[in-house]
């Protein structure tokens, strides 16, 4: 991905370092550097764990708790898939360069949701990235990296450890900076969901469901989030010298590296589907696939199309 000199968003709060902290997770005087909401420069994506969530699942007590009501923030939280996780280490001039990059995703993100919103007379809401390191505090609880990347509804924020990253490219076979974007444009998918309303009707209905038809909802919201990284992917198509070759193949390699099956299977030897929280590996890259072939939101719907 041609990502070099082009924008980096603002709205981006860098708390690397800081460790957890109470009450709504916003530390004080955060809000530095030309105007951003960060400290440094920071940025960007590392699992899932939250509202429709974005790659993988489990559910630990952080979150939701399968389908009986909202997490600390009211809102829905992802639960989140085993994760063969790292410590955070110190800051590199490697992570500042990664933390670059995902401003730059987000920014883009931005434009793309921007106009289509606009284009059916709706204002987009841009939601702020957090790059944290090892713990973090969102309104929606207490999260450790392990858990991966998430979105909190509560506090319209997108959570992530850079760390998260390296175990995309060496341990889950993903290597590649649009298989980096794709996770970043999955939990901004989650943030159009909230937007839509579709979190709280799915959350509504996971009050009602058992535990197992509680976590079929989750997968379809998070097929849905990979469908409308779809979306983006194919408006970043079109702009043409921004993607380079195999950009693509990246970002569908990272939605099956992210599926429910391959992660059980690595995690425990066994596949368990009717704990599936995320969807198969398959059922990631067809949903991406048709977001990117369609272009249009309305291709998305996974709650009325299997």
């Amino acid at each position: 991905m041609q990502w070099r000199g082009r924008r980096q968003s603002d709205n981006i709060e860098d708390r690397r370092g800081m460790g957890p902290v109470s009450g709504s997770g916003l530390p004080g005087g955060m809000l530095g550097g030309r105007g951003m909401r960060r400290g440094g420069f920071g940025l960007v994506g590392t699992v899932v764990i939250l509202l429709l969530g974005l790659v993988f699942g489990f559910d630990p007590s952080f979150l939701l708790n399968g389908g009986s009501g909202g997490g600390p923030g009211g809102g829905y939280v992802e639960a989140p898939q085993p994760r063969m996780g790292t410590a955070s280490g110190p800051r590199s001039s490697g992570d500042q360069d990664l933390a670059d990059f995902v401003s730059v995703v987000l920014a883009e993100t931005e434009d793309v949701w921007g106009d289509i919103f606009a284009q059916s007379g709706r204002r987009y809401e841009e939601p702020v990235l957090v790059l944290f390191s090892g713990a973090v505090q969102s309104a929606c609880g207490f999260a450790q990296a392990a858990m991966g990347p998430f979105y909190c509804p509560a506090d319209r924020k997108l959570y992530i450890d850079l760390s998260f990253y390296r175990d995309l490219r060496t341990r889950m076979g993903a290597p590649g900076d649009f298989a980096q974007a794709y996770v970043v444009a999955h939990e901004v998918g989650h943030h159009v969901q909230n937007l839509l309303g579709v979190s709280g009707d799915v959350q509504a209905a996971q009050r009602q469901s058992s535990r197992s038809d509680s976590n079929a909802l989750s997968v379809r919201l998070e097929l849905q989030a990979d469908c409308f990284a779809g979306v983006w992917a194919f408006h970043m198509a079109r702009q043409g010298q921004v993607l380079e070759p195999g950009d693509i193949d990246e970002a569908l390699n990272a939605a099956s590296a992210v599926g429910d099956d391959r992660l059980q299977e690595r995690a425990t030897g066994r596949i368990t589907p009717d704990s599936f929280t995320h969807g198969s590996s398959a059922q990631r890259v067809e949903w991406f696939r048709r977001g990117l072939e369609s272009g249009a939101p309305t291709s998305c719907d996974t709650f009325q199309d299997g």
